[in-house]
């Protein structure tokens, strides 16, 4: 059974200026339908204000909620910010949040949208609005859903906005890995950066991983992990640099999901980058990239929910 978090608000129609389609979110959950895959679908509630607020510029979040973001964020976001694309990134930060906590009594579960990891304290940037690795992990680790909580992410772009976020927080590990000469152009420092070159393949991209995260995994021992599934170091993306094949994902999240869970550490995957043309193919690329996961999870026993209680000092 495949976990999915998802809500209407996910694809709206796309902003009159900007290039950030998001016809894929839809694409994502139709292919997940068609593929005869056992889903169940979850919808989410808003992130509440105050959860935004501990991550992000109060100022900032008023701005966006209220649709009223300058024209230079917007600039930088890359999309203007309209009342639907606020509640839109309220939802998708909730439905990071849900999935974690849906992670936790299953093993795994899926976003169908968010990975917004290039979000900083007072600006989106990158297409991102809300950073909902960083919200999702600081409310998790405040209300004691988990004290130690890995964030991996696997997109084309370094996460940038959350290893900034989440710098100085001992109970958070970021650990990005992303082809260097990529967006941003300055990167922040995650706990642990593998910066790839151009047109690094498979073999090349895979070993790095699988020499990295199990270490991770014994030495940090996180309570959970939230992965940014990004499909954009495929070959055939518009924004990447990277040179992975369909098979290469589908080896990289079986990788993630066998090495978290067989340590008994539940996933929570968000759906991060992937550009083209063709939002089918992306859909089902993401998609492919959930099965997958799934299909892992069920050669694993569920893990145990953690025991209530905050993180003294958090």
């Amino acid at each position: 059974m495949l976990h999915v978090v998802h809500h209407a608000d996910y694809a709206p129609a796309s902003p009159a200026r900007g290039t950030f389609r998001f016809d894929k979110y839809r694409a994502v959950m139709a292919a997940l339908r068609e593929s005869g895959y056992p889903l169940t679908e979850h919808a989410p509630a808003p992130m509440p204000r105050e959860w935004l607020e501990a991550v992000h510029d109060p100022a900032y979040v008023d701005e966006v909620l209220a649709a009223r973001v300058p024209a230079a964020k917007e600039r930088r976001i890359g999309f203007p910010v309209t009342p639907r694309i606020a509640a839109r990134v309220q939802h998708t930060n909730g439905g990071t949040w849900l999935a974690a906590k849906l992670a936790l009594s299953h093993g795994y579960a899926a976003n169908s949208a968010a990975g917004s990891h290039h979000a900083l304290h007072e600006t989106g940037a990158g297409y991102c609005v809300f950073n909902d690795l960083a919200v999702a992990a600081n409310r998790l680790i405040g209300e004691g859903d988990a004290r130690r909580i890995l964030i991996v992410d696997l997109d084309v772009h370094q996460g940038d906005g959350t290893a900034a976020l989440m710098a100085g927080r001992p109970q958070v590990f970021t650990f990005s890995v992303h082809a260097a000469r990529n967006f941003p152009v300055r990167k922040a420092r995650s706990s642990l950066d593998v910066a790839l070159p151009d047109g690094a393949d498979d073999d090349t991209y895979l070993a790095e991983i699988g020499a990295r995260l199990p270490a991770i995994l014994d030495t940090f021992a996180p309570d959970l992990v939230l992965y940014q599934a990004g499909v954009d170091p495929h070959r055939d993306d518009r924004l990447g640099r990277l040179a992975l094949s369909d098979a290469g994902l589908l080896a990289r999240d079986r990788l993630v999901l066998r090495e978290a869970r067989r340590r008994g550490v539940p996933v929570a995957s968000a759906l991060g980058g992937g550009y083209g043309p063709d939002p089918l193919v992306l859909g089902q690329r993401h998609a492919a990239g959930m099965i997958a996961m799934a299909e892992e999870n069920a050669r694993h026993a569920a893990p145990v929910r953690l025991p209530q209680g905050r993180v003294p000092g958090w």
